[in-house]
């Protein structure tokens, strides 16, 4: 079957190819009964403008990157959707790319990403193999690393210290009187090693000895593999008086765990995650946190790239700290809830 063209929509609206460009390109720009009748002939058509001739008839794309570590955990989610819902308004595409937490298919998604000609790329992550920061570098477009805080940014950085919020965490639970503190992960990415540092900083400081309890392999962090590393934690008898959760979902299976084997949360133990994921305030008993700016960063990043792309110059290199919060609530101290800025 035949494409359908440019002509063909013009043939039936009755108009010439530079009027229906027109109307692609600048609606407002042509009057409503001309902009109703050619929009009329493009639905009957059913044409679909090629994107890729337009780009080579332009310098604009329209087209923003972004990497992120995982689909799979929400709290990306929440992130993706204030990059569209800031993008998409302003008429940009968003291309999302998946490096399942490995720098080298990072770097291959950067490559694709400049090869289709994106205006900036948004990363979540410092951290990048030595040609993918010498090409984020050389490309001339706004680039956004996210999540964490860099010791030397690219161009824009927006963050927030995950170790000063692992740091923080410990000091809590140590604040309460716990001493035997276990640190619990699926899986040691960047992120997770600066919580620990924070954790083991904290412990330090006080003469504790670090503990830490690490799935044997790297695995989504779920709330089956909170509960599994739970049980085997209690299959060795020797149970922490509490345990730092890498995430929320971690600490919700650990507390799932815990009453299935008629273990009192935080009478026996204490648990604490992070993120303050939406069922923390809910879960029974509710959840002491670290409460990340998830969809905040998402947002200032996305209006970032657009007041960047709307610059005559390229911006200089700007560091935002989003901060976080700890949440106290009742799997740490009994108490109803309490939050703290940092």
């Amino acid at each position: 079957m035949r494409r359908i063209t440019l002509d063909d929509v013009a043939s039936l609206a009755g108009v010439s190819p530079i009027t229906v460009s027109r109307v692609l390109r600048k609606p407002g720009s042509v009057s409503e009964a001309l902009r109703l009748r050619v929009n009329s002939a493009i639905e009957s058509l059913g044409y679909v403008p090629n994107v890729a001739a337009s780009r080579l008839a332009s310098s604009r794309t329209h087209t923003i990157g972004v990497i992120v570590p995982t689909l799979y955990n929400v709290i990306f989610a929440e992130y993706l959707f204030a990059l569209h819902d800031v993008l998409i308004a302003a008429g940009f595409q968003v291309i999302v790319v998946n490096s399942r937490y490995s720098e080298v298919e990072e770097e291959n998604a950067i490559k694709a990403l400049l090869g289709q000609r994106v205006e900036a790329i948004i990363i979540a992550g410092i951290h990048h193999t030595p040609l993918s920061r010498q090409l984020l570098m050389k490309a001339h477009l706004p680039v956004v690393q996210t999540f964490e805080l860099s010791d030397d940014p690219i161009n824009l950085n927006i963050g927030m210290s995950q170790e000063r919020a692992g740091h923080a965490a410990t000091r809590h639970l140590i604040d309460r009187g716990f001493q035997r503190i276990t640190f619990l992960t699926g899986n040691l990415d960047h992120r997770a090693q600066s919580r620990f540092d924070g954790y083991h900083a904290a412990m330090q400081e006080v003469g504790l000895r670090s503990l830490e309890m690490i799935s044997h392999r790297p695995r989504h962090s779920s709330v089956a593999l909170g509960s599994e590393l739970f049980g085997e934690m209690h299959a060795r008898g020797d149970l922490p008086e509490a345990i730092f959760c890498t995430d929320d979902n971690l600490a919700l299976g650990a507390m799932q765990e815990c009453r299935k084997r008629r273990i009192r949360v935080p009478d026996d133990i204490a648990i604490m995650g992070f993120h303050d994921l939406e069922f923390s305030a809910c879960a029974a008993p509710s959840l002491s946190s670290v409460a990340t700016r998830r969809y905040e960063t998402g947002k200032l990043a996305a209006e970032k790239v657009l007041l960047a792309l709307d610059a005559s110059t390229r911006q200089s290199i700007e560091q935002i700290n989003m901060g976080f919060a700890l949440v106290q609530r009742e799997s740490t101290s009994g108490d109803a809830g309490h939050r703290s800025p940092q």
